[in-house]
């Protein structure tokens, strides 16, 4: 995962044609408002500009619910109320309204003319494939919360999704949302521990998960993980409902799935029965809507509540504008429910009644041109994939990508984490075919959304995440908190004001809120990232700024230390960290995964050793450098480098429940 030098990527690859550029939905509000550039919509929508009354964060936040056709069946009383600071804003208050409302009912209502338009497609791993209209799906989701309000859930109340990515855990969702539940999304990569944490943290009495699904051709099985789990989690899971992927109800199966009398009943008894009826709850603006958990890279999982209103506003706005969803397009991002991208492509296309596609298998089954297979055959528009997932598509070689028809694409997606120069580079040629923008985002699960983000209108170097978001009063400042954006400087990523979609606190309590977001710095939102903004105005970040290498007194970003290394043409990816050094107090040791074919040998090494101490100095050169084959990473492909860290010097691993590989622990231990 290499972090880029800005003097790697200085020259500008993407320029968006003047007609492209006015077909955008971002350069139609622009119209509407009369701003001129890139430049002015961003200070109209993120500050107060004195003598203009159309700017600001409250004006912007205030405009874009009617500008968005975002329905509320109360009207709030005022934008929002921060009178207890930025940390606690209380947005839309006095207002009411549904996401389910928002993004199913109006659009599946008999007189509209999206009522049989396909809300989702959805492929199986073994090819089938499934289309779902929006009346469809509100029939679906309607039993969905008939059959929750059977089993005495309430509004507040939790229910955890612990499920395979088919059509029916879009039902599952909005079902939860129309009956006021908070909806606890699961990975369904997770093991034991870490789908135990998320049932016990919120006591969810309810679960949905399924018999499986399939990976690379092979069944994974769900329901046995899922019953381990909720034996560790000390709470009562009174129901557990089980959908048939599989085929494991059929009594003639060879696949035997445990089920508890009494808990379990499969889909077919517990939901399909039900009234396909359901009158929506009218919700406050503020009542939580889901609890999604953050990766816990840097500890236990922290259960993020978000609401009705903040959801929709921010996927809304940013599938609008950054990703400038139009009625005829089909969305597919590669994601999970579990993640944080997996609601918001929903909510945010669905607000707008419109088409996303779901996939359920491995990207390079039963051959590494799945993604481009499918995106020819769907005539998909969007597509939205990690760094870590291109670089790895990459290295199968470009011909896998060549005889696929990708001209439908008309944007490409990121996020997750840095991108290498390289790699940035060939999605962008060979998958956009040099003129598809790459829209970077970086933002998390705390916001349900993105901090920065190139709109489309906008030039692009390579791996920039382009300026602030619409409506997100973005900085980057010292330790001291002052702003060095316009230094151009290395600095922390904050924010000065908050959003519609920002957490109103975490699961556990506020004290663990304000000491992870706004014990920093006063009213500020510490990020933890490093960011820079160079002289021509594109931003770029650095890694996470609280895993900096202080080695002999001096600071590096471990992501640095992993760029300089990827400059070596032999050096595929690259994981840095800190351990203890009786000289100079810490030093740097470098994991690295070569290319197909190269060689690990000990003249490899001190090549690689020579390279970073060149481009940073010699006190970061590595003390060791360690070939595996894999690193541990979360399932938004992040490098869990505490656990890289504590596997080489033996320290508890800690809380390991975000690993979506657990095995690659044991080649850490095994490093050559």
């Amino acid at each position: 995962m290499a972090s880029e030098s800005l003097e790697d990527i200085d020259e500008v690859v993407h320029e968006p044609s003047r007609e492209f550029v006015e077909s955008t939905n971002v350069w139609q509000f622009m119209q509407e408002y009369d701003i001129d550039d890139y430049e002015e919509l961003i200070e109209r929508t993120t500050t107060d500009i004195e003598g203009v009354p159309e700017s600001g964060v409250d004006w912007f936040w205030d405009e874009i619910v009617d500008y968005l056709d975002i329905e509320f069946y109360e009207g709030y009383d005022q934008v929002r109320d921060d009178s207890d600071g930025p940390q606690f804003s209380d947005w839309y208050p006095g207002g009411k309204l549904n996401a389910a409302h928002n993004t199913l009912d109006r659009h599946a209502a008999r007189d509209n003319e999206r009522r049989n338009k396909v809300a989702t497609i959805w492929e199986g791993e073994d090819g089938e494939v499934r289309e779902v209209t929006f009346h469809e799906l509100q029939r679906q989701a309607n039993k969905v919360a008939n059959a929750l309000e059977e089993r005495g859930i309430d509004t507040g109340d939790t229910v955890g999704l612990y499920m395979p990515m088919v059509p029916e855990v879009v039902s599952i969702l909005y079902g939860c949302f129309k009956v006021g539940a908070i909806a606890v999304p699961i990975f369904s990569g997770f093991g034991v521990d870490a789908t135990a944490t998320r049932i016990e943290d919120p006591e969810c009495s309810v679960l949905f998960t399924g018999d499986g699904f399939l990976r690379r051709g092979d069944p994974v099985t769900l329901k046995g993980t899922a019953d381990e789990a909720i034996e560790q989690a000390e709470t009562d899971v009174e129901s557990v409902v089980v959908f048939d992927r599989l085929g494991a109800s059929d009594p003639d199966t060879d696949l035997s799935i445990p089920m508890t009398e009494g808990r379990d009943e499969w889909w077919a008894d517990a939901v399909a029965p039900q009234d396909d009826d359901y009158e929506t709850k009218s919700l406050p603006s503020d009542q939580e809507s889901m609890l999604l958990y953050s990766s816990g890279t840097t500890g236990k999982p922290k259960g993020i509540v978000h609401t009705h209103a903040g959801a929709v506003t921010q996927a809304a706005k940013e599938l609008h504008f950054g990703f400038d969803v139009k009625p005829a397009d089909r969305f597919f991002w590669v994601s999970d429910i579990g993640w944080m991208m997996g609601p918001w492509t929903l909510i945010g296309n669905h607000a707008f009644g419109g088409t996303i596609f779901m996939y359920e298998g491995a990207p390079d089954y039963p051959e590494p041109d799945r993604f481009w297979e499918m995106i020819d055959r769907h005539d998909l528009t969007q597509f939205g994939i990690s760094p870590t997932a291109i670089r790895a598509l990459r290295k199968q070689g470009d011909e896998w990508v060549e005889g696929h028809d990708l001209s439908s694409l008309r944007l490409l997606g990121s996020t997750g984490e840095p991108w290498d120069p390289e790699s940035w580079q060939w999605f962008y040629d060979n998958v956009g075919g040099g003129d598809t923008p790459i829209i970077n985002i970086s933002g998390g699960t705390e916001i349900m959304g993105c901090f920065l983000m190139p709109l489309p209108i906008n030039d692009l170097k390579p791996c920039t995440l382009g300026g602030p978001g619409l409506g997100m009063d973005i900085d980057i400042v010292d330790a001291a908190g002052e702003s060095i954006r316009e230094d151009h400087e290395r600095g922390y990523l904050v924010a000065r004001d908050s959003c519609p979609s920002m957490t109103k606190s975490l699961w556990s309590g506020d004290e663990r809120y304000l000491e992870e977001y706004w014990a920093r710095f006063d009213d500020m939102w510490d990020h933890g990232d490093w960011a820079q903004k160079d002289e021509d105005g594109f931003w770029f970040l650095h890694g996470r700024a609280d895993d900096a290498l202080n080695v002999a007194g001096r600071k590096v970003g471990p992501a640095e230390v992993e760029g300089a290394a990827m400059e070596h043409d032999d050096v595929n990816q690259a994981a840095a960290v800190g351990v203890p050094d009786d000289t100079t107090g810490t030093a740097v040791v470098l994991y690295v995964i070569v290319e197909d074919g190269v060689a690990e040998t000990d003249d490899l090494r001190e090549e690689i050793r020579d390279m970073v101490g060149e481009e940073l100095g010699k006190p970061f050169r590595p003390r060791e450098v360690m070939f595996v084959d894999e690193f541990p990473k979360t399932q938004s492909g992040k490098i869990i480098r505490r656990a890289v860290q504590a596997t080489y010097t033996g320290e508890d691993l800690g809380d390991m429940s975000s690993i979506e590989n657990p095995d690659a622990l044991d080649d850490i231990e095994d490093a050559r």
